[in-house]
């Protein structure tokens, strides 16, 4: 299966650069300008990111907390900063690789090769985590307060598209067309039922802990 890799740089020679050699090497990509976009656009797709570091907006170290706390894959940082003790600190935030500015290109793709091969070895399960909630999207397991819980497929999806937008308000419209493929028989009232019914089976797993909050006329969140 090809891997698709997403490109977080701001400059947009140097994105449009990266994607053409990714492409070119077998690649599919995703391109993001900024820090923001990269963490919309990084879902359970995405093998690897490679992500500039000096981006406008977020700060880098957030950037990275961010993507590998939506979805734990590979992130090789590329910048012009040639200070070690900030390498070290980039790598303690969970950083697998890290190239300085400017690159051979065969360099980069050869080290992208080495991380996805580490992937291939470990044999990583496909997992998001929220709080003492963990969803295993290869075996469609969800575990809360180690407990596990039956969803629906749909409850599940909703769930997912959740968990992997930590942080942002997940509208209506964007569940309806990820959940539901914009049906026609999708409305609110069927939306708030399976909002309910997952709010009632995670409060069966805990009961201390509100997870799902309501951003009235908009949407639904996590919960921070």
């Amino acid at each position: 299966m090809t891997k698709t890799i997403l490109v977080i740089e701001d400059d947009t020679d140097i994105n449009n650069m990266l994607c053409k050699l990714l492409s070119l090497n077998g690649f599919n990509t995703k391109s993001a300008f900024s820090g923001t976009e990269g963490i919309l656009l990084h879902d359970k797709n995405v093998s690897l990111i490679i992500l500039d570091l000096m981006l406008p907006g977020k700060n880098g170290e957030d950037i990275i907390k961010e993507l590998k706390n939506k979805n734990d894959v590979p992130i090789i940082v590329t910048s012009a900063i040639h200070d070690v003790d900030k390498k070290l600190d980039l790598f303690k935030l969970g950083v697998d690789d890290y190239i300085t500015k400017p690159f051979d290109n065969e360099e980069l793709i050869a080290r992208i090769n080495v991380q996805l091969r580490h992937i291939k070895n470990k044999g990583i399960e496909n997992i998001l985590k929220y709080k003492d909630i963990e969803m295993n999207l290869n075996d469609y397991k969800v575990i809360c307060n180690n407990k596990e819980i039956s969803l629906t497929k749909n409850e599940f999806e909703i769930l997912k598209v959740l968990m992997e937008n930590q942080n942002h308000v997940v509208t209506k419209s964007t569940l309806f067309d990820i959940v539901w493929n914009n049906e026609d028989s999708a409305d609110d009232n069927t939306l708030n039922v399976h909002i309910s019914k997952l709010r009632n089976k995670l409060k069966e797993a805990n009961q201390n802990v509100d997870y799902i909050e309501t951003v009235w006329s908009v949407g639904y969140r996590l919960k921070k």
